[in-house]
């Protein structure tokens, strides 16, 4: 998904963030992306003024303190926040690239030994935020941005603690996305157990590897009743024979079936090894096969002669990008309490315009922006080209 433009009532910042564009924007709020003072890029998250009430600002407030616990190189790491603003924001690392569905749709399933190499890298991730005591509970395809230097997790605004029957939703509420979802957590089971992490990982992988999901149906309420029939296989067709395997045990109607997620691990290095190749050279072939479908070409720089000392040299504008309109998951969309759906992806990044504001407009600092978010898009495409490019030596065996 494209960034879009800032509307004219949209703030012009939030804390030490200044907003650059939208993302994406869900039932609860609106996503940014924004720059720290510093120059980092952040995937800022608000809550839209018409629903900022005490529940809201609650439930916000506690996504805030998950978010603080939570640590590792494939998740999204957490900037900064303030629960208590006039307009409440969550600030997080941004991922410049498209999320794994909008990969798949655009560019068709990943090969098998790049799907086990995605299913290592999340399946070990996923292991840490367990071990932290946490489970994501909402993992799904949308949800997984695939970065120039790889996958990461996002949104954990479903996260509930492994060990405890608190919920960040009323008793008996089901939330997540259905085509992702555990039999026990569709069936509204608490507490919840690891395993409904291993089930949507599973579902996750599926949708990598042959493009849908275990159970699919018109409504999300037919989803929900296969989802909870033991007698409903998951659909595995199109699946590669070499995962199948896995999937099957991962997709388990019973937790208790489905193995941990360090067997799934071990489990998808074993299918790259059966490929020839080493786990390391398997994610680097995956973060250079996402990057190079979504990075543009890159035209030769033009010969110019270099600048005299009173030289007055041009500031380069980016195209202006089209507004993109969200278009939410067909077969269903992610819910809570509220009903919202996802609050929106990363995706891939270009610099909008931005709307005229008042004189408190920063023009001089926009303008050396759009060189630092130029300048690091180039590198990210000259990354991508060189992994693309990289010879990869099967291992030998003696």
């Amino acid at each position: 998904m494209q960034i879009t433009p800032l509307n004219p009532e949209d703030p012009f910042s939030l804390g030490d963030f200044e907003l650059l564009g939208r993302i994406g924007q869900g039932g609860m709020g609106q996503v940014f992306l924004g720059e720290s003072l510093g120059g980092e890029p952040a995937a800022v998250k608000v809550i839209k003024p018409s629903v900022v009430d005490s529940e809201s600002r609650g439930r916000f407030a506690q996504e805030i303190e998950v978010l603080k616990t939570i640590w590792g190189p494939r998740i999204a790491a957490f900037l900064g926040a303030d629960a208590e603003a006039e307009q409440p924001w969550l600030a997080t690392e941004y991922v410049a690239g498209p999320d794994l569905a909008r990969h798949v749709e655009t560019h068709g399933p990943l090969p098998s030994v790049l799907t086990a190499a995605l299913g290592a890298i999340l399946a070990e991730a996923l292991s840490a935020v367990h071990t932290q005591g946490l489970l994501h509970r909402d993992l799904k395809p949308a949800n997984i941005l695939l970065g120039p230097n790889g996958p990461k997790i996002i949104d954990f605004g479903l996260a509930a603690f492994a060990e405890s029957s608190v919920s960040l939703t009323a008793p008996n509420q089901v939330v997540g996305t259905p085509v992702c979802m555990a039999p026990e957590q569709a069936a509204g089971e608490k507490p919840l157990t690891p395993a409904v992490d291993v089930y949507a990982l599973g579902a996750v992988l599926l949708f990598a590897a042959a493009g849908h999901y275990p159970h699919q149906a018109a409504t999300p309420y037919m989803v929900f009743h296969l989802v909870t029939d033991p007698d409903a296989a998951p659909d595995l067709s199109d699946a590669p024979a070499d995962l199948v395997p896995l999937l099957t045990d991962m997709l388990a109607h019973r937790a208790q079936d489905r193995p941990p997620l360090v067997e799934v691990v071990q489990r998808c290095r074993s299918v790259v090894e059966a490929h020839g190749l080493k786990i390391a050279q398997a994610r680097r072939r995956l973060t250079a096969h996402t990057a190079q479908q979504h990075a543009p070409a890159v035209p030769p720089p033009a010969q110019e002669p270099a600048p005299t000392a009173d030289a007055v040299v041009p500031t380069p504008t980016l195209p202006v990008q089209p507004a993109v309109t969200e278009t939410p998951e067909t077969q269903a969309p992610a819910t809570s309490a509220h009903g919202d759906t996802s609050e929106g992806t990363h995706g891939d990044r270009s610099t909008p315009s931005r709307p005229a504001k008042s004189p408190r407009h920063r023009a001089e600092p926009s303008r050396t922006l759009r060189h630092s978010v130029q300048a690091r898009r180039t590198a990210e495409r000259i990354r991508a080209a060189y992994a693309a490019a990289a010879p990869f030596v099967p291992s030998r065996t003696s």
